[in-house]
């Protein structure tokens, strides 16, 4: 491994713990070069499994790409990356324990839907209208009516209903 900052190989290892679903280990580095500090993440190296898109084609599944759409979502929110990370390694551990080699990209989006209506109703409302390919504001208005009347029915949370 190589400083991201400096390129040097020469680095040491600062912090060393579980992430919090323990899928993988997060190590704090410093480099002995530049003194700057990095965090990386070693995880056991698992069998790909691919993502099918509407039109049909299949992707790898790309753990950073997921990370980068909740980050979009979350932007200018109060919600740490660390959190969005545990929340890309929770669905990627859900998506792995179903056993398939291929998973349509629907699963996937409402994997992440579930879990921003819980963490954020703004962040869920901007992931949804770019995931629901909202055409107007009248449907950005019922998605969240169905947040505010989901909130109405005894102060929780329900999935909308589609």
């Amino acid at each position: 491994m190589r400083c991201p900052y400096c390129n040097h190989h020469d680095l040491r290892v600062v912090d060393s713990r579980d992430s919090e679903t323990g899928e993988a280990i997060r190590r704090r580095r410093a480099c002995n070069n530049c003194g700057r500090r990095f965090t990386s993440y070693e995880r056991i190296e698992s069998i790909p499994f691919y993502i099918v898109k509407k039109d049909g084609r299949r992707e790898d599944f790309d753990r950073q790409k997921l990370f980068l759409g909740l980050m979009n979502a979350c932007k200018k929110r109060d919600i740490s990356p660390e959190r969005v990370q545990q929340i890309v390694e929770e669905i990627e551990t859900e998506l792995r324990g179903r056993g398939q080699s291929e998973l349509p990209s629907r699963e996937v989006g409402e994997l992440v839907m579930a879990r921003l209506r819980e963490l954020d109703e703004v962040a869920y409302v901007r992931f949804a209208s770019v995931y629901r390919s909202f055409r107007d504001l009248s449907e950005v208005k019922q998605e969240i009516d169905h947040l505010l009347s989901a909130e109405r029915v005894g102060g929780r949370r329900r999935a909308p209903a589609r």
